[in-house]
Order: C-alpha cells, then sequence, then structure tokens
C-alpha cells in the first residue's frame, strides 16, 4: 500500500474537475429529493411529523450503509479499484428509484390491480416512503466510498482542495436542479412536472458519475493484499489505533454532529417553511389551496436553495485558498458563524421574501465549509486502508444527528400549530439550528490541527 499512497499523481484543473463531476451528479439527485420529496408526500396524507419520519430513511441509510460499504470497498478487489464500483451502482440504483418516486400512488394501484388485493388508502405513502429509503440507501452506497476516493488518488497536500472542488459541485449541482422548473415557468410559462423534475435528477446522477468513473482512474486491486496497512497490523488493528491516536478526532466528530444538527434543520424544512410558513398555504391536500399559487411558492422555495447553493459554488473555491493561508479552523468558524446569523434572520423575517432569498444565500457560505474543511481537517488522521471504513464511521456524526432533527424537532413542529391547526411554525427549526451550529463553533475551536510540513 505503500508505493501506492506515496506516488499519487499530482492532480491539475482539469482531473479536479473531472473527480468533481460525479458529485455534481449525485447533489443534483440528493437536492431534487430534499426540495421536492415533501411536496410527493404532503400531496399523499403525510403530515409535518409523518413525514420527519420518512426522512429518517437518510440518517439510517448513512449510519448503517455507510460504514457497511466504507469497510466493503476498503477490501474490494476488482480490476476497476476500490471505489468505482460502488460509485456507479449506487447512481444506476438510485436513478431507477427517483423515476418511480413520484408515481408512488400509481404503483399503489398498479400492485392492487396485479394481484388482485386491496391497497389501503395510504398505500401510495407506503411506496413513497420505501423509495425514499431505497434512494437514500444508494446516495449513501455512492457517496461513502466517493469521499475515500479522495484520499486515494489525491496527494494529502491537495486534499482540502479536492474537497473544496467536491463543495463547488454541491453547489453547482444543486443550482442547476434548482433553478430548471423556475426558469421555464419564467421564460416559457410553463411547469415542468414534479415527475419530469425526479427524471431529470436520475439521468444527470448516471451521466456524470459514469464520466468521473471514466475518467479518474483507480490501481486494479486484483493482486493486491488490501486487508493490511504497510506495517503488516490488521485492518481492524489500525482502525483502532486510528479513533485512539489524537483527541483531535473526538473533537472533531462533536463538532460534526452539531453541525449536522444544524444542517439538517434547513435541509428537512426550507421547502415547507417556504410553502407554509413564508407564503402562508395551508397542506397541499386542502381544498382551499390555489394550486397555481402553490406551485409559485414551491418555486420560489426552489430558488431559495438554488441560491443558497449558488453562494456555496461561488465561496468554495475562496474558502479552499483561505483555509491554505490561515488554516481549516478559523476559516470554519466564520463561515459557520455566518450561518448561525442567516438562520437568526430567516426565524426572525420569515415573512419578507426578499430577506428570506437573502439570509438563504448568506447561509450558503457555512454550507461550503461544512462541505469541505471538517474532511480535509480528518483526512490528517487516515492511515492507508484504512480510508473507506473512517469515512463511513465518520457518517454516523452527520447522519446520527438527523435522527434528532426528524424525532424531536419534526414531534415539536408538528405540535406547533398556527391557524386553527392547519399549519406550523416552521420557523423554529432554525432557532434551533442556530443553537447547534454555536456548539459546533465551539468544538471547532478546542481543535489543534497538525502543522503543515
Amino acid at each position: 500500500m505503500t508505493e501506492e499512497t506515496t506516488q499519487l499523481k499530482h492532480f491539475t484543473t482539469i482531473d479536479f474537475f473531472n473527480l468533481a463531476l460525479g458529485f455534481l451528479g449525485l447533489q443534483f439527485a440528493w437536492q431534487m429529493r430534499i426540495a421536492l420529496a415533501e411536496p410527493v408526500t404532503s400531496s399523499l396524507g403525510a403530515s409535518p411529523f409523518l413525514y420527519s419520519l420518512i426522512w429518517l430513511a437518510g440518517p439510517f441509510s448513512g449510519m448503517v450503509v455507510q460504514p457497511i460499504i466504507g469497510i466493503l470497498s476498503d477490501n474490494t478487489k476488482s480490476r476497476f479499484g476500490r471505489r468505482r464500483p460502488y460509485l456507479f451502482m449506487g447512481a444506476i440504483i438510485t436513478a431507477i428509484a427517483l423515476f418511480l418516486f413520484p408515481h408512488s400512488a400509481g404503483i399503489s394501484d398498479m400492485i392492487s390491480h396485479l394481484f388482485h388485493i386491496s391497497m389501503p388508502a395510504w398505500g401510495g405513502l407506503l411506496i413513497a416512503a420505501i423509495l425514499i429509503w431505497v434512494i437514500d440507501a444508494c446516495i449513501n452506497i455512492a457517496q461513502g466510498p466517493y469521499r475515500s476516493l479522495i484520499p486515494d488518488v489525491v496527494p494529502q497536500e491537495q486534499n482540502a482542495k479536492a474537497n473544496s472542488y467536491i463543495s463547488l459541485a454541491i453547489g453547482l449541482g444543486s443550482v442547476i436542479a434548482m433553478i430548471v422548473a423556475p426558469t421555464l415557468k419564467w421564460l416559457f410559462n410553463y411547469q415542468m412536472p414534479v415527475a419530469a423534475q425526479f427524471a431529470m435528477a436520475g439521468i444527470a446522477f448516471v451521466l456524470a458519475m459514469t464520466w468521473t468513473c471514466m475518467t479518474i482512474h483507480e490501481k486494479s486491486t486484483l493482486n493486491m493484499d488490501i486487508s493490511k496497512s504497510d506495517d503488516g497490523k490488521s485492518f481492524w488493528q489500525n482502525l483502532k489505533e486510528f479513533f485512539l491516536m489524537s483527541p483531535e478526532v473526538g473533537k472533531i466528530c462533536w463538532m460534526q454532529f452539531f453541525t449536522w444538527i444544524g444542517m439538517m434543520c434547513l435541509m428537512i424544512y426550507v421547502t415547507p417553511f417556504v410553502i407554509h410558513t413564508v407564503f402562508g398555504f395551508p397542506d397541499a391536500t386542502s381544498v382551499a389551496v390555489d394550486k397555481n399559487a402553490y406551485n409559485n411558492a414551491q418555486n420560489f422555495a426552489l430558488i431559495c436553495l438554488a441560491v443558497f447553493n449558488l453562494v456555496c459554488f461561488l465561496v468554495a473555491i475562496p474558502i479552499a485558498n483561505f483555509a491554505e493561508k490561515f488554516g481549516n479552523k478559523k476559516v470554519h468558524i466564520i463561515s459557520m458563524l455566518s450561518m448561525v446569523a442567516a438562520y437568526l434572520g430567516l426565524a426572525i423575517f420569515k415573512t419578507d421574501s426578499t430577506l428570506v432569498l437573502f439570509f438563504m444565500g448568506l447561509s450558503g457560505i457555512g454550507w461550503a465549509s461544512v462541505c469541505a474543511l471538517p474532511f480535509a481537517m480528518l483526512s490528517q488522521y487516515i492511515k492507508p486502508g484504512t480510508e473507506g471504513s473512517v469515512m463511513g464511521i465518520f457518517n454516523i456524526f452527520i447522519a446520527g444527528p438527523q435522527v434528532f432533527v426528524c424525532t424531536l424537532v419534526g414531534w415539536l413542529i408538528n405540535k406547533a400549530t398556527i391557524n386553527g391547526g392547519i399549519n406550523h411554525h416552521y420557523e423554529l427549526t432554525f432557532y434551533i439550528g442556530a443553537a447547534c451550529l454555536l456548539c459546533a463553533c465551539t468544538f471547532t475551536s478546542r481543535i489543534k490541527e497538525k502543522l503543515k510540513k
């Protein structure tokens, strides 16, 4: 393993773009799932709390799938390398589920007709929940090995820059995904169907991931001893030593834990926040809803996410440059504090659509840092041969917080009703998120970064 990991080719700008393109497609698919899952599930009768429970697919998939896939990819022997088989298969299965998801009600009816069984009234919602679990699980199958691919093929001194290109791809992929439907509506007065948007996401994911798999080459692992690192110790011994060798790893994990409580407060609830709080619409099943106006509110939620991710795209590389000059820790704290300010602005000025758009953009600065710098901090401690399992276990500190948001925060919003119970105080999620991001900043301030050689 030593020869392979110490003689990595220096990445050019083109190499970084090739590496990042697949993640652009992954984020395209993930952002569509974030933005449009709520309108689909609420139209099938899901309450805010039930919607939150359906969201548990993501964290449970992350906590279970990524560590398992990480270990498997570390020990995979194939002529295509360790990571690429998982990247490609994850994209293919995700795309199929994305195609099917908006047709959940029709699938329920088809099952009832083909097998001559009476599906319950909530059959469509059950199918939708199952497909969300498939989407999230398969995105995790691709995402874990993708993060592990970076230390596999990129020299360590370029890891921060590689992760910043991933941030750039996350921002750009999300922007493209979010602006298509609003742009078509604005230019041609054509409302793109939700099903077409999910289909577009699936195609984008497969095409982008195929490009990365074709242009970023791992060495064949068929004839390699990948169960041991170069010091002869077992895989599990090295993994155990990784977590014991530095207290800074624990601080990074706690930083990530509180960061992702804050992040998921936005990710899960931003679309219902815009539709139901900023625009004041009741749930989508209400006969009193003006569907055209509701679609406009939904499009504005997409625009908010597009601005959020556009800022992420614009500042991703500058953040990498600042991190190289001033250190990952300082830049990350400043970036997260900007997100704290944005969250408070969203909660306080919740009915002013212009200010909501501004604060969504401001929060994109923190998002760009969250997508890159924690992984750059962690990469300093990864031992060769354990990249996949380490990234998989680190993902527990991303996925675990989502359980808290999906359950307790979801329950709180479900209870905090207004207008006779037909709407909810979605702005509460941003107060909770701001508090958790401040906790993350505290842990970040205590991390002692390794000095550059």
